[in-house]
């Protein structure tokens, strides 16, 4: 593992659609947040605690918080590269995202989303991660 990538990191390549485009032929600010998505699902996939996982737990973990900033626009046929960064999860789960052109490495966008863990049975929100994270994670709660 490189001194940039961090242990909980997912990256995932993604070719822009033209159904994803404005009328200024740039990919629409909303879309943005679908492919933070994809490329979350792919980080809690690599986790082994991917949304299935959080339901059969007894846990939802809807988020609360997201901030996007643009650089650069992506455009139509153009690969990007999605990165998800886990970087807090002890009592929420943040992550950080970075999305580039794959073959420039061109910075376009910068992302980061907060989840808490909430009961599925009683709709209270956890102020701690539950037991079953620092479980996937392989880490101790501090």
């Amino acid at each position: 593992m490189s001194k940039t990538q961090h242990k909980w990191t997912a990256e995932i390549d993604l070719q822009v659609q033209f159904f994803d485009l404005d009328p200024m032929q740039i990919v629409w600010h909303g879309h943005y947040v679908k492919y933070l998505e994809q490329a979350r699902c792919a980080l809690l996939e690599k986790i082994g605690y991917n949304y299935p996982d959080m339901k059969a737990s007894g846990y939802m973990w809807p988020i609360i918080d997201m901030q996007l900033r643009y650089i650069g626009a992506a455009t139509f046929g153009q690969i990007i590269k999605v990165s998800a960064t886990l970087v807090e999860w002890e009592n929420r789960l943040r992550i950080n995202y970075l999305i580039t052109d794959a073959q420039s490495g061109k910075r376009l966008t910068r992302a980061t989303t907060t989840q808490v863990a909430v009961h599925a049975e009683t709709g209270e929100m956890c102020f701690v991660s539950p037991p079953v994270l620092f479980e996937k994670l392989g880490v101790q709660p501090t």
